[in-house]
């Protein structure tokens, strides 16, 4: 966010006054509510950090354009912070949630404010500074997902987030189909303006894993989604649960292995400065070891992940040619898709 009018948006859509009430009703912190502002990282919903009392506290809650889904994504979303408080996953603590979207107009929940950075916004000091740090970032990066993969969903009591029957099988298909739908969209470029689309989801079909292994998986991990304590190298939280299921828990490492920086090739979610970061190959080492997983599925997933998230970047593309959405985004996301199908391509060589 950038200007005032940006800033102060947040005001048309949270009722401080409803917010106060709501608050007051469950023992939350006393007084007014003071130096609220909100917090910026690219998410679409609202974030909204203020203080009531001696406590500090982060408001979610969806975008005053809802989704049909908007509501239910943050019952799972606050769902799933509340399974994570008795884990060793670090995550931001839920302090409470609204089901009901009469308080506020939508379905929303309060967090503990973290005290940490997005290191894809800003790289302080000493991080900046201390290469050595910066590959225990990256190191710590996948050591999350590591303790997230041990997670017991059941044991958790989020067991029936998601349909694992059937999950490998499910994918290509429906990540395919998601790139045909685009053609309902008047003025799409089509798939001859991208890479070989069939050659990704042949391999993908010929060389699927011959089990799942179900687990708890993020569903959209990569550096702009976890905060970095500011006196270590190490996350403070892993943020942005929305996408949350049941599923292998490889993706999880696939994700970072698209969005990662690789040798001669540009990140999809970049970082500065990158020297003293790990290559993805040794990140990919790093989980394999702490996990036993194979080094075939962990490509399989990383070529996956390519396609999955290509094809979700490629609708923004679809909906700009067809004059719904901002023709520069649509273009640079198009340009992204082009790269994430690429780098898929390169992997099954």
């Amino acid at each position: 966010m950038t200007d005032s009018h940006d800033s102060d948006a947040w005001r048309e859509i949270v009722d401080l006054d409803a917010l106060t009430r709501w608050m007051d009703g469950r023992g939350l912190g006393s007084g007014p509510i003071d130096n609220a502002a909100p917090i910026g990282g690219g998410t679409q919903n609202i974030l909204l950090r203020f203080d009531r009392g001696e406590e500090a506290f982060v408001l979610r809650r969806p975008p005053r354009n809802k989704r049909p889904e908007s509501d239910k994504v943050m019952r799972r979303e606050m769902r799933v912070l509340g399974a994570l408080a008795a884990t060793d996953v670090p995550h931001p603590k839920l302090v409470a949630g609204e089901e009901d979207p009469e308080p506020l107009g939508a379905a929303f929940y309060l967090m503990r404010s973290v005290e940490g950075f997005n290191a894809a916004v800003a790289m302080p000091e000493p991080h900046r500074s201390r290469p050595e740090w910066r590959r225990a970032m990256g190191e710590a990066l996948v050591d999350g997902i590591v303790a997230l993969s041990r997670l017991d969903p059941q044991a958790i009591g989020l067991g029936d987030l998601g349909r694992s029957g059937g999950w490998l099988e499910r994918q290509v298909p429906r990540w395919r189909g998601q790139l045909d739908s685009y053609t309902a969209l008047e003025g799409w470029t089509g798939l001859d303006a991208l890479p070989p689309v069939g050659r990704i989801c042949d391999w993908l079909e010929a060389h699927r894993p011959a089990a799942l292994h179900p687990g708890l998986v993020h569903g959209d991990y990569h550096i702009a989604n976890v905060l970095y304590r500011p006196d270590a190298p190490e996350l403070a939280a892993i943020v942005d649960w929305e996408l949350a299921s049941i599923g292998d828990p490889l993706l999880d490492l696939g994700w970072l292995m698209a969005t990662w920086p690789d040798e001669g090739d540009d990140a999809i979610v970049a970082v500065e400065p990158l020297d003293g970061f790990p290559w993805i190959a040794e990140l990919v080492d790093r989980y394999l070891a702490a996990t036993g997983r194979s080094a075939a599925d962990a490509r399989w997933f990383g070529v996956l992940a390519c396609l999955k998230l290509g094809a979700i970047l490629e609708g923004s593309h679809a909906r700009a040619c067809a004059g719904l959405a901002p023709r520069a985004i649509g273009d640079r996301l198009h340009a992204q898709t082009i790269a994430l199908f690429e780098r898929a391509l390169r992997r099954i060589r």
